[in-house]
């Protein structure tokens, strides 16, 4: 009798997790795990405009040598505006001749936008534990396992390795998506697109202001009589 139940309960449990054949929509799943880094510092700034620079300029080689020009965009977020100057001296740096005047030059144009998701987003930081086997080698478990074992001096030094690339504070409700452009006036001829989590506290420096922190708004409309 035991059996009978425990061989049913164990069929309802598979069945359960098994989905239908056909749905009116498409079921939600999430995408495979993901890292995306969290801009918390001016020298990230610099290093994501290097990191850009040195995509789009990859592409530019394929097309004849001209200086480069940037807009200088007076209303520029602090965030635009350093980005900017960071692409300009990275140019510089590598060999490239930036130009003063729009004339005969490639045009570089610099898109950033932001956007808010709900608050309170899920976050899912590491799987797996740490557990000593040996004195000063310790083992993460349930995880990768090219990891492997880390050689590391105590507990506190390996669970500071192991969390030290996660960004503290929860998920942020905000982010921003970074484009660099290169082209003329009839087309784009190399493009860079990135995304990167913002401290929700640090809104105010990518030009992102309090009335646009929500996506979407709702309307009342009223009909007539």
């Amino acid at each position: 009798m035991l059996a009978k139940v425990a061989t049913a309960t164990a069929l309802a449990a598979a069945l359960a997790g098994c989905a239908v054949p056909y749905t009116p929509a498409p079921l939600a799943t999430n995408f495979p795990t993901a890292r995306q880094e969290k801009l918390q510092a001016a020298a990230h700034w610099n290093a994501i405009a290097d990191h850009i620079e040195q995509r789009v300029v990859t592409e530019m080689k394929k097309h004849p040598q001209r200086p480069f020009h940037i807009a200088e965009d007076k209303d520029a977020s602090p965030f635009k505006r350093a980005v900017t100057n960071q692409v300009i001296t990275s140019l510089v740096k590598d060999g490239f001749v930036v130009s003063r005047s729009p004339a005969g030059a490639w045009k570089v144009e610099l898109d950033i936008q932001a956007v808010t998701f709900s608050p309170n987003r899920p976050q899912y930081r590491y799987s797996g534990a740490h557990t000593a086997i040996a004195n000063g080698a310790w083992v993460l478990s349930d995880i990768d396992p090219t990891v492997g074992l880390v050689a590391l001096a105590g507990a506190g030094d390996a669970y500071h390795w192991f969390h030290s690339q996660f960004a503290k504070g929860a998920t942020p409700a905000t982010e921003i998506i970074v484009t660099l452009s290169v082209g003329d006036q009839f087309r784009y001829h190399a493009r860079s697109t990135s995304a990167y989590y913002v401290a929700d506290i640090d809104r105010a420096l990518y030009g992102i202001k309090e009335e646009d922190k929500q996506v979407s708004k709702v309307f009342q409309v009223q009909g007539g009589r």
